[in-house]
């Protein structure tokens, strides 16, 4: 309803991240139909892993955006799971229909849409209770001492570039990645990386902020020149697990994406 428009704020329409202060008139109408999308379903080749009548599995290549954005209105994965799918979850607003979470634009691997309001409610508690199973695979920049480690540190938007996210930032919220070394390559590491919150950029941010960059990343990795040295266009990361309880049959349910051919070949190349 705030995106489309039908509420307002002392008169005037706002956008959904605005504060309220007390005292404040707020206007809307309510809608007696559903709100038909804006968006046009487009026919985008989907990996699906897993689907039945509340959800859907995906495995998302690098450079898919997963919703639509400024400068990314048409050819996202919203829109592919809009020709895919015959309903979503209406919760998350009709420019974010059945998104419960997300990846960055140059992040592959696995992600979890809602068909239904009542799957959407479901997966969005479990997330909330940090108790979603998310592994990550992660080739970083540099050596980490130890085996294993974990980073606790608040992030939120940096203080001069409100397009990145800091630990060093004026208000920020609690996150806490956890670490372990999978793999050591001559100047890098890959590491399998597992989340216990979920901020925006938080796995590139902490690591980033521990002086173990991913590699390929163009924003806390070096920028672009570091990005094609490996032959990469996106940063070397990937969602490797995912595992959740289903909102309505209770069955625990994990899976597994391997390395796209992409991060496989460089790798390789490592290796060698």
């Amino acid at each position: 309803m705030i995106e489309l428009g039908s509420v307002e704020v002392a008169g005037a329409a706002v956008k959904p991240a605005y504060r309220l202060r007390g005292g404040q008139d707020v206007r809307g109408t309510l809608e007696e139909t559903p709100v038909e999308s804006p968006l046009t379903p487009e026919a985008i080749p989907l990996q699906v892993v897993f689907e039945d009548a509340d959800l859907i599995v995906v495995d998302k290549p690098a450079g898919l955006v997963v919703h639509p954005a400024a400068g990314h209105r048409t050819g996202t994965l919203v829109h592919a799971l809009l020709h895919h799918c015959d309903t979503l979850s209406g919760v998350g607003g009709v420019l974010r229909p059945g998104i419960v979470h997300r990846l960055d634009k140059g992040t592959s691997g696995l992600l979890v849409a809602a068909l239904g309001d009542h799957a959407h409610r479901g997966l969005a508690r479990q997330f909330k209770a940090h108790s979603i199973d998310r592994e990550y695979l992660a080739l970083v920049r540099g050596a980490p001492r130890a085996g294993s480690g974990s980073i606790d540190s608040p992030i939120g938007r940096h203080p001069v570039d409100r397009k990145r996210f800091s630990t060093h930032a004026r208000r920020s919220r609690s996150a806490v990645t956890h670490w372990r070394v999978e793999r050591r390559l001559a100047s890098m590491t890959l590491l399998r990386v597992r989340l216990e919150t979920g901020r925006t950029h938080q796995i590139r941010v902490h690591l980033a902020s521990v002086g173990l960059p991913v590699a390929g990343d163009p924003v806390y990795g070096g920028g672009r020149r570091a990005s094609r040295e490996l032959g990469l266009d996106r940063q070397a990361l990937h969602a490797a697990r995912l595992g959740f309880v289903h909102p309505r049959s209770g069955e625990t349910l994990a899976f597994e994406s391997p390395l796209p051919r992409d991060l496989a070949s460089v790798l390789a190349a490592l290796e060698k």
